[in-house]
C-alpha cells in the first residue's frame, strides 16, 4: 500500500490529531520520504523554521535540514530504512528505525535509533530529536536487500525481522 506525501491547500496528511492509523501512515511516509534520499524532496516535510537534533548535530531550519541531508547520503551509501510507530499523541509521534548502509570503502552498518517527533497543524514536521548508534555488520548480515527506493509493502518491518 502506497501512502503518498504530496503537499496540499489544508498541510501534508495526514495531520494531527493522529490516530494509531494515521500515526503509522505518518511514519510510512516519512519512512518512504528518506528512502526517496531526495534532500529537496525531504526538506519540505519540515516547517521552515523545523528545528532538529540528530546526534551532535543541530539544525534550525529547512535549508538546514536540507544541507544535513545532502551530507548524510553522500556519505551513507545505498541507505535503506525501516521506521514502525512506537508511540503518539495527539501531535507528537516517537518511532524506533533502523537503516544500512555503506561508507565509500565498502564497509556496511546497520544504525538503529529513535526519534521523537512534533508536528504542526499543517502535517509538516516542527521538531526532530533523534538518538542513533551504528553497529558494523557483514555483508552476509544485510536484511534491506529490496531495490534502491521505497520498501515493498511485503517486506518485513523491524518486529518481523526482530530488529
Amino acid at each position: 500500500m502506497s501512502f503518498p506525501a504530496a503537499e496540499t491547500p489544508a498541510g501534508r496528511p495526514p495531520l494531527p490529531p493522529f490516530t494509531r492509523e494515521s500515526a503509522i501512515r505518518k511514519v510510512r511516509v516519512a519512512e518512504d520520504g528518506w528512502n526517496s534520499r531526495d534532500p529537496a524532496k525531504v526538506a519540505l516535510a519540515y516547517t521552515p523554521d523545523t528545528r532538529w537534533r540528530n546526534r551532535a548535530e543541530f539544525v534550525a531550519n529547512r535549508e538546514e535540514a536540507q544541507a544535513f541531508l545532502e551530507r548524510k547520503w553522500a556519505k551513507e551509501l545505498d541507505y535503506r530504512l525501516i521506521k514502525e510507530l512506537w508511540a503518539f499523541t495527539d501531535n507528537r509521534i516517537a518511532v524506533r528505525y533502523a537503516y544500512e548502509w555503506h561508507d565509500d570503502s565498502g564497509n556496511w552498518f546497520r544504525s538503529y535509533g529513535n526519534e521523537n517527533w512534533e508536528f504542526a497543524d499543517d502535517g509538516l514536521m516542527a521538531v526532530r530529536h533523534a538518538c542513533i548508534n551504528d553497529r558494523p555488520i557483514a555483508t552476509t548480515e544485510r536484511q534491506f536487500l529490496w531495490p534502491l527506493g521505497r520498501r515493498p509493502d511485503d517486506h518485513p518491518g523491524l518486529s518481523d525481522l526482530g530488529l
